[in-house]
């Protein structure tokens, strides 16, 4: 059975708190009729302080969109092989033995993908299968997870490599001023986030079951426009009630697996803000401690993106597991509206005690080091505020 091992995830050297994002709300857009709007929402996000590539006064900038893609390529580059390394280490593999790489990230473009470029430069087969994932936005975390999933339930003996890249901070638009992207402004972060899926063995979730569902007409709640300057972040302000719809499409997963969707030991889900997780702890019926990983992923790192669903997950190694046999969920939502779902029983099989232990005790600044708009966010309104925001 195919096993999702611990993942490594990285964030960016620059820091910026949320004390500091409202002040430059305030001097930026000191005369937006809708600044204290957008103020209440951003403090309403939970999110106490983001990394971001580089320092605010250059993220502020926009050199324009060839700029700004050219240092996508290049901190990608710099960036992804020391989480691939981690989490290869954490699985007990070696590159030689990936057979596929799933790489997903929404806020740059490569041709070829990175894939090729990590092939090339880091002993990877040339006969390595190559999965790049961009239009999924926060979504695509959990579609990688699945895709993998799919691909080592279709080869047992394989073994597949996930990789998120997120730099939201170069998708900031200094001429948008909508009170979403204002929102978007103090709620995004930057991230990478790397793990493997053993097709046999390992330590982690062992998957047992994923799918889909797409929310009928909301193709166009969260979206991009692209333009000369790059991406720009669109969000309907319907988004917040996307969890009534989605909650059931959870709920019938589980029950096709013969679970309670509502009574499982451990939730990973893509926490676009708060208002997702007190909305789906509702609609599912479970206590909102389910979701602290979640939680804590965006109070620390803000909407990290397609990265947030494997910060939660280390982050549930990082408290050393669960009991053998629990029993799980993982989603993350976006685009489309989209969900991407997935459950698995934890195991430690194929996975020696010390190694175990080894694992679990690379943490803090061996499981995330210091490497920001879209995907799945809860809206806003342009006439009023809703009860909570993020």
């Amino acid at each position: 059975m195919a096993t999702l091992c611990r993942p490594a995830v990285s964030v960016p050297e620059h820091v910026i708190t949320m004390e500091e994002t409202l002040e430059l709300a305030r001097t930026i857009h000191a005369d937006h009729p809708q600044l204290p709007l957008a103020l209440r929402l951003m403090e309403n996000t939970g999110v106490r302080k983001r990394h971001i590539l580089r320092p605010i006064e250059e993220t502020l900038k926009h050199p324009g969109f060839e700029e700004r893609n050219s240092v996508y390529e290049a901190e990608a580059k710099a960036r992804v092989p020391a989480v691939i390394r981690r989490a290869l280490e954490d699985a007990e593999l070696r590159a030689a033995d990936i057979d596929v790489i799933i790489y997903v990230s929404c806020t740059g473009f490569m041709m070829p993908s990175l894939t090729a470029w990590l092939i090339n430069t880091m002993d990877f087969r040339s006969d390595t299968r190559q999965v790049p994932i961009a239009q999924l936005g926060c979504a695509a975390g959990g579609a990688a997870i699945n895709r993998a999933h799919d691909f080592c339930t279709a080869y047992p003996d394989k073994n597949a490599l996930i990789v998120a890249c997120e730099f939201c901070s170069l998708c900031y638009q200094p001429t948008d001023l909508g009170v979403g992207n204002l929102l978007s402004n103090g709620l995004f972060g930057d991230g990478l986030a790397a793990a493997v899926m053993r097709g046999k063995g390992g330590t982690g979730v062992a998957l047992e079951r994923n799918g889909s569902y797409l929310v009928p007409e909301t193709v166009d709640w969260i979206a991009y426009d692209v333009r000369d300057t790059g991406f720009h972040f669109k969000l309907d302000k319907r988004v917040p009630g996307t969890m009534e719809p989605l909650a059931p499409a959870l709920k019938q997963l589980a029950g096709q697996h013969g679970w309670d969707a509502s009574d499982l030991d451990f939730y990973i889900i893509h926490a676009g803000g708060p208002r997702i997780l007190d909305d789906l702890s509702k609609f599912l019926g479970v206590a909102p401690e389910a979701f602290r990983f979640s939680r804590a992923t965006l109070t620390e790192y803000g909407n990290i993106a397609s990265a947030v669903v494997l910060d939660a997950l280390r982050r549930l190694f990082d408290e050393g597991g669960t009991p053998e046999s629990a029993r799980g969920l993982l989603a993350g939502f976006g685009p489309g509206i989209t969900a991407e779902m997935s459950l698995g029983r934890w195991t430690t099989s194929g996975s020696s005690p010390a190694a175990a232990v080894g694992a679990r005790s690379r943490v803090g600044a061996a499981s995330v080091s210091t490497v920001a708009p879209n995907a799945f966010v809860d809206a806003y309104t342009d006439t009023e505020e809703p009860d909570r925001a993020g």
